[in-house]
């Protein structure tokens, strides 16, 4: 009996040592397979705009509709000679866009008398001369000496090269991750191994002196010279 006894103790004692190498086999493996490092690689580059946009508003301010469009239809004719003159081609002149302003009454209350009627003639100039664009912005506004009330937009600065360079900055933002994932595991003597998984991140493009960033991507149209950036999550195997 005592006999049968051992040989039932012997079989549960292998059964548990069975057990435990199996589960620690399997803990072993999962160990492993979390094994993984994950690093976050940016590259950018300056770039140079390539083409711009000028908007100019040309504006009357009249007692009624007729005034105020025949004040628009005469300006805008010396605005266009002067973009003419400067050698701008790519002129769009938009439709003519008026409203209403009511006269208050003493008590503030708005009356359905007619104060004035604001009319606007909207032209929009573009240019792949970059200098061009920036110079009319400034020296454009002389036309309110001749008599032309308008309004000059800011202008706004484009790089045309925008998606090749994009698809160049994750490549050398992959590349900047795993240098970074190599000098990490270098003092534990491991390597990154294969990728896991890829995250692009949103593109910065910011004035070259900017550190702005924003979780939505930043997109700078009022420099000529742009600095765009580029970030990729990479999760490396370590090896």
């Amino acid at each position: 009996m005592f006999e049968k006894l051992e040989k039932l103790q012997l079989v549960f004692l292998a059964l548990i040592l069975a057990f435990g190498l199996i589960f620690a086999v399997r803990v072993g493996v999962t160990a492993l397979s979390n094994d993984k490092i994950s690093v976050t690689g940016s590259a950018y580059q300056i770039v140079k705009s390539d083409s711009a946009r000028l908007e100019i508003e040309i504006t009357a301010r009249k007692t009624n509709k007729q005034l105020a469009y025949n004040t628009v239809k005469a300006q805008l004719p010396v605005v266009l000679s002067y973009l003419k003159a400067k050698g701008i081609d790519d002129i769009d002149v938009k439709a003519s866009n008026g409203y209403y302003t009511f006269k208050y009454s003493p008590n503030g209350n708005m009356t359905n008398e007619i104060a004035y009627y604001n009319l606007s003639q909207q032209v929009i100039i573009k240019s792949n001369d970059v200098q061009k664009i920036k110079d009319i912005s400034v020296d454009i506004q002389n036309l309110i000496d001749k008599g032309i009330d308008m309004n000059v937009m800011r202008p706004e600065y484009f790089y045309s090269g925008l998606a090749d360079l994009k698809i160049k900055l994750l490549q050398e933002a992959s590349t900047d991750a795993k240098e970074r994932a190599t000098a990490m595991l270098k003092a534990t003597h491991n390597k990154p191994g294969r990728i896991q998984s890829v995250q692009m991140g949103v593109f910065q493009i910011t004035p070259v002196d900017s550190n702005n960033v924003s979780d939505m991507g930043i997109n700078d149209t009022t420099s000529v010279d742009k600095k765009v950036t580029a970030v990729a999550n990479v999760v490396f195997r370590i090896k």
